[in-house]
């Protein structure tokens, strides 16, 4: 059975990535005059793989993320649970992954089933695994982002590094030529559940051992007490989802997460090579 998939293409532009070459130049001057070290002291790192404790011992990256190279007409698939089916916005297109399509300029593939996960299934379809299992191989997305999910939060251990392991192997085989990035679950809910911040954890490690960028909106704050309320929709429609609003907001950091991708591989590509130069 094949799931449906629902296209958003942008309806402008990429008129705010314009000033990317210019600040990637910027930024490449600033590392050289930083003692050679391509990554300013000074940048945001959400998104870069980290050291995840693991027992006693600390379970470091094996490699660097690719650069990421993102072209305006490129196709996103955006695969997750009711967060990218875009629940409790007044109209699921005014959900997060529809409205990266003008965020980013591309066109947006959304795939999302409310309540499912890695281990669990949704309301309007299976589990992740089974999920990417009927996707489309023509579909030949440029990227993918993959959320989620809190909604494993419950079933949580037995069984999950398995399922990532599984999922992420399929969606690898499915497009080889894809690149990946890793969303990992927000908080509906504050302060953010055990398990929830377990699943993060977890997650971030995966992708590091793949050398693929992962982004953690609980590591950087994006839902927090001073924006609770004007993020998430908490009434008996809502149930703990983002509003209209908060979908917005989500898509602005997203896209600002993806861009910072972008930037930081612009650093790299123009940084002067030499002997005493530290890579990332």
């Amino acid at each position: 059975m094949t799931y449906p998939l629902l296209m958003h293409a942008p309806g402008r532009t990429r008129a705010r990535r314009l000033w990317l070459p210019l600040l990637g130049a910027a930024l490449a001057v600033a590392a050289v005059c930083a003692v050679a070290v391509l990554r300013p002291w000074g940048a945001p790192e959400p998104v870069a793989p980290v050291a995840v404790a693991e027992g006693d011992a600390a379970v470091a990256a094996s490699a660097p993320p690719a650069p990421l190279v993102l072209e305006d007409d490129a196709r996103v698939l955006v695969f997750g649970d009711s967060w990218v089916y875009g629940s409790a916005a007044t109209v699921p297109t005014l959900g997060f992954a529809y409205l990266l399509a003008d965020e980013l300029g591309v066109e947006t593939v959304v795939n999302g089933v409310r309540g499912s996960g890695y281990l669990k299934p949704g309301l309007d379809g299976p589990a992740y695994g089974e999920r990417i299992a009927a996707l489309d191989p023509a579909l030949d997305p440029d990227l993918i982002i993959v959320e989620g999910s809190i909604n494993d939060r419950k079933l949580y251990p037995t069984g999950y590094r398995d399922a990532v392991t599984a999922a992420w192997d399929a969606l690898e085989a499915r497009y080889p030529e894809a690149t990946i990035v890793v969303l990992g679950p927000s908080p509906q809910v504050l302060p953010v559940e055990s398990a929830t911040r377990a699943i993060d954890a977890e997650l971030s490690e995966l992708a590091a051992g793949r050398g693929w960028w992962y982004i953690s909106p609980i590591a950087e704050d994006w839902i927090t007490t001073a924006n609770y309320l004007d993020v998430i929709d908490t009434g008996p429609i809502g149930r703990d989802h983002p509003s209209t609003d908060g979908h917005a907001y989500l898509a602005g950091r997203v896209a600002d997460a993806i861009e910072r991708m972008e930037q930081q591989a612009a650093v790299v590509a123009d940084a002067p090579h030499d002997e005493e130069t530290v890579a990332p």
